[in-house]
Formats: C-alpha cells, structure tokens, sequence
C-alpha cells in the first residue's frame, strides 16, 4: 500500500516529455478545504503558454512512434498504469480530501479510472473502417486515423474519472495527450503523474499541467498544433473554450458542461426508493456534480409523503474532516464555490419556502447543510441557473402535460428522469424529456457504462462513453478509392 500523503511528500510540479519540471509561476496559494489538516501549500506548478507549448511540443514529436506501435503494446503500459493507481489508491483518497473536500469514506475515483484503463488495454481493435465495391472499377474503403496531440480539460469534483474518460481512448487509439487539470483540485492529477512515468510511457506520450484556465486552459485551446480537444465543465467556460477553437485551427471538440437535472414522480412510484435515489444524487459530493438531479417535480396526491421522506433522507448526513472514515459530506471545493453557493441560498429564500436547511456549519471548512427548497417559481434564478452544492427544489405537479412542460424548461439537458409504474407513461417520458441520458425508476449518477454519455442543449456537444462511443472522438475518417483493373 502506497504511504499516505504529507505535506512534504506531495507532488505539485507540471510533467512534460516524461520528466516533472520545476516550477515557472506558482500559485500563490492553496488550501485545503478543511482546515484542522494542517496541510497548506504555496508551491503549485502554474503552466504559462511557454510550458503549455513545450507540453504540446513533447507529444507532437512522441505521436508518430506511439501511433505505430501494436494495440498490444499500447495496453501493456495501461495495464501497468491501472495497477499502479490501485495500488496508490488510499494516497489518492487522501489528496483527493485535502484537495477538493471528498469524503474519504465514500472514494471510488481512483478504482474508476483503473478500470477504465483497464478496459482500453485492449479495446484498440474496436475501431475499424469499412469497405465498398459499389464504384465499378474500384474498391473503396474507409480508413480511422488518430488526430495527433489531443488536449483535455478536466473538472475538480472527479478529476480522475474525467482523466480516464477522456485520456484513455485517446491514447488508445494512437494520440498523444496534453492534460490540463483544475486549479481547485490539481493533486491527484499531480499525483498521476509519477504513475504515468513509473509505468513507462514513453516521454511526451502523456503530458500533465496544472494551472488556471484562462492561461493554460486558453492556450490549450486556441493552439494550432492541438487538433481535438475534450473539456468538461462549466456552461459558460464550455462557450469561450468553442469560441476559441473556431478562432483558432477549427480543432474538434467535446463538451460536457451544466445541468439542472429534472426528476418527475408520479402517484404510482415507489416513493421510499425515489426519495432514497434523489437525495443521494444531490447529497453526494456535497451537490458538486454536474447530473446532480436538483429539480424536483412530485404529483400533488403524494408531495406531503414523499417530501417528508426525501428531508429524513437528505438531513441525515455526517459533516465534518472529509479524512475521518464517518464522514458522508464533505465541504465544498474552495471559499469560492461556497460564497457562491450561499449566495444562490439567500436568493432561494427570497424566491421559494426553505423547508430544510439553508444554513452553515461552525468551525473550520466551507460547510453547507443539505437544503430544500419548495414552491418556487419556475421562472426563479435558483430554478434556471446551476447551483452546484447541496441545494434541491422540491414542486408539485398536477398532469403529464404540465410536468414535461416544467422539465424542459431549462437549458440544460444532461439527466433527466421520471419514476412511475406504468410502462407507458415511462416510455412516453423517456421519449419526451430533452436530456442526454433518461433515468426510468432510477436517477443520476446511475449510468449504463457501456452507453453514450453527454447533454442536450446547453449541456454539451458530443459525447463519451466505453468504447466505441469516445475513441471514435479521437479518430479521423478518411476515404481511399483504389482503381483496379477487374
């Protein structure tokens, strides 16, 4: 088992071309969330456009090499990587706390992205192109190539899930990446990038920089020699990051962004398990999750059961040291995200009826209490914009029509879902809610992990999933036509 980590121990420097680099700009400080951990650090790699083309340099030079070698050889070093991050899994844990505030208790990221390096060791032979004798004279074909250096943009509430997901088939399929994580939670990034070196990857195969995103982030974006590039995050950042591309070498890209996910309850549900699966989805990660199912919609003939349900549900939570093994609710990310969030609150209260919550918790750390809100207008800022902590509308409604009317009113389309018992009205409503991904008697995060991933709408543009779905997001298609003599 890997040691935990100390402040000494911990790794804050950029890893470019197979070597971490020491520091050019650092940021002037981060903390932790929680601050009892005696943990604070004001030595953090910030990338400058300078590192960033060194980065983008490195995996230019490595792309036509790794692109050449086998499936087989590709996955041997995948192999290698997932047993290595297994092995480092409580480490991660513990910079994945100190970092961004995750309870320990509750962490799977690093088992995550294990296995899905795990799963493209040897998915490389999935994508193949076709063939066409269609055109006498000719034998047409398709053929899939890799783009070269492909970017990513990672959040900070799972970075290495997100790592996974968009690192893993773009070097399975023959690129070479440049990986950008969140200034919020840069560690376990950090972290992965002694892993990538002890597991033998060739130099500039897998790059790593850490930094903000209007600098690093920006480069990445409009840089000509980055000719895909996968971001998830925010709405707003999603847009710059598409201006950008246009602006620059018209790159691919992918966009997994905001949501304000929609459930719709009907009479007929099994309320106990409806109530159980909606407060999990926004408790979890203290409401820092873009599916987060933070609207609400229950029939009128069962609001009062099903609210009184859902509140013992969602208040009863552990808040406190997200390292302590009983904790189940974590801080938010940084003093940011929890101005921001409370400010979101305080509009709430203004606009809807706190049935729950609303408050703080004393002490150290950026602490909100699981919060309801009831009777919102729909037209409400907290109803239309995303929150991203620990806050739930909760309305009623009355019919079909009136309910799927309320759910599509948002720009966002990530999650949406509906619980019912009547096969009809669940196909009606899995047809009809304007969402990436319907949840029938089930809610976010639940996923099927062999499906397509990504919004509707403001939500996105794209999408990921295991393994056709995402590495062929990484794959350029060309057609050859051959004249032959029969």
């Amino acid at each position: 088992m890997a040691p935990e980590a100390t402040p000494q121990s911990i790794e804050t420097r950029l890893f470019i071309n197979g070597e971490v680099r020491a520091f050019t700009i650092f940021i002037s400080k981060v903390s932790t969330t929680y601050q009892n951990h005696g943990v604070s650090m004001s030595k953090l790699s910030e990338a400058t456009e300078k590192d960033v083309d060194q980065a983008v340099a490195a995996a230019k030079s490595a792309q036509p090499a790794w692109a050449n070698l086998t499936v087989e050889q590709r996955g041997s070093y995948f192999k290698k990587f997932a047993k290595l991050i297994r092995e480092s899994n409580d480490e991660l844990a513990t910079l994945e706390a100190i970092s961004m505030g995750f309870p320990k208790s509750r962490y799977f990221h690093a088992m995550a992205c294990a296995g899905t390096f795990d799963h493209y060791s040897e998915a490389g032979y999935d994508m193949q192109g076709t063939t066409s004798l269609n055109t006498p004279g000719f034998v047409s074909m398709t053929l899939r190539q890799p783009y070269g250096v492909v970017a990513a943009i990672i959040p900070w509430n799972v970075p290495l899930i997100m790592l996974a997901n968009k690192i893993a088939p773009a070097l399975a399929v023959g690129n070479t990446v440049v990986l950008k994580s969140s200034e919020k939670a840069p560690l376990t990034s950090c972290k992965i990038a002694s892993l990538v070196k002890e597991a033998g990857f060739p130099p500039g195969v897998f790059n790593i920089l850490s930094g903000h995103g209007h600098i690093s982030g920006a480069a990445l974006s409009s840089h000509m020699e980055v000719r895909a590039l996968s971001f998830t995050g925010s709405t707003r950042t999603g847009r710059v990051i598409q201006q950008a591309a246009a602006q620059s070498n018209l790159k691919v890209i992918f966009l997994e962004l905001g949501g304000k996910s929609p459930v719709c309850i009907f009479e007929d549900a099994d309320l106990e398990v409806a109530a159980d699966d909606t407060q999990h989805s926004i408790q979890g990660n203290s409401g820092q999750t873009c599916m987060a199912t933070t609207r609400v919609y229950v029939q009128d003939t069962v609001a009062e059961k099903f609210i009184g349900l859902f509140k013992s549900k969602f208040e009863a939570v552990t808040i406190g040291d997200p390292l302590h093994p009983g904790t189940n609710h974590g801080p938010q990310a940084d003093k940011v995200q929890y101005d921001n969030v409370l400010r979101y609150i305080e509009m709430g209260k203004k606009e809807g009826t706190l049935a729950l919550g609303g408050s703080t918790v004393e002490g150290d750390g950026y602490f909100i209490r699981p919060t309801i809100f009831t009777n919102t207008p729909e037209d409400a800022r907290t109803m239309k914009e995303e929150i991203f902590g620990p806050v739930v509308h909760i309305n009623t409604f009355s019919t079909e029509e009136e309910v799927m009317e309320k759910a599509n009113n948002t720009e966002y389309g990530l999650y949406a879902s509906v619980y019912t018992k009547d096969i009809n009205r669940a196909l009606k409503f899995a047809k009809g809610l304007e969402a990436g991904t319907v949840g029938v008697n089930c809610t976010s995060p639940t996923q099927g992990r062999d499906m397509p991933f990504g919004g509707w709408k403001g939500s996105g543009i794209g999408r990921e999933g295991m393994p056709l779905y995402t590495m062929s997001n990484f794959l350029e298609m060309k057609t050859v036509v051959v004249k032959v003599g029969f």
